[in-house]
């Protein structure tokens, strides 16, 4: 029996080829940082700890249910899909919260380390933290250890979750938009049985 990711065909449409999608890739790689984030520098019993991982959870998990619906309900997709984002969106504005309560700074957009994270290609979590290391000891400062603990990791590590983050919104924002002209010109497969 085929698994739940895998692709069917014959009276249903091909659906559930999630694994392969790029979006469910990177909002998964920033659910697994999430979650290491949060551990680190989050107050494990806070609530805030625990909205942070579940908004990044639902981010993948609405992907991967809205693509397994798709067979049966490209409407569906299309709203899960959509919630994926929300839920991204939602788990971006915490990590901006991180980082201004604590007096931080948020890369700007054209900061050089946010096209340097995105050209790694990190596919873990474990090199992600690495590529934060490596950031944080060759900054422009040769910084103290204390503030490697204190300040730079903390910030470096937000932010480059804020960019997977923002990576995977980007990617959801044009396959909802994908999604949203198939179905307007093809409809769906309940849509076609009426």
């Amino acid at each position: 029996m085929p698994g739940p990711d895998q692709e069917f065909e014959g009276l249903l449409p091909y659906h559930g080829g999630y694994r392969h999608l790029k979006s469910f890739q990177v909002a998964r790689l920033a659910y697994d940082v999430t979650v290491r984030f949060c551990n680190r520098y989050i107050e494990k019993r806070s609530r805030t700890h625990d909205q942070m991982v579940q908004a990044a959870r639902s981010g993948v998990q609405n992907i991967a249910e809205g693509s397994v619906a798709s067979g049966t309900s490209r409407k569906m997709e299309l709203k899960l899909t959509n919630v994926a984002k929300a839920s991204l969106v939602e788990l971006a504005l915490d990590y901006e919260d991180f980082l201004r309560h604590r007096g931080l700074q948020l890369w700007s957009h054209n900061d050089p380390r946010r096209q340097a994270l995105v050209e790694c290609r990190c596919s873990t979590a474990n090199e992600v933290a690495a590529w934060v290391k490596e950031t944080a000891r060759h900054g422009p400062d040769k910084p103290a250890p204390n503030e490697l603990f204190s300040t730079l990791y903390p910030e470096i590590s937000a932010n480059a979750a804020l960019v997977l983050v923002g990576v995977a919104i980007t990617l959801l924002d044009r396959q909802v938009t994908t999604l949203a002209a198939a179905f307007e010109k093809e409809g769906g497969f309940i849509e076609r049985l009426y």
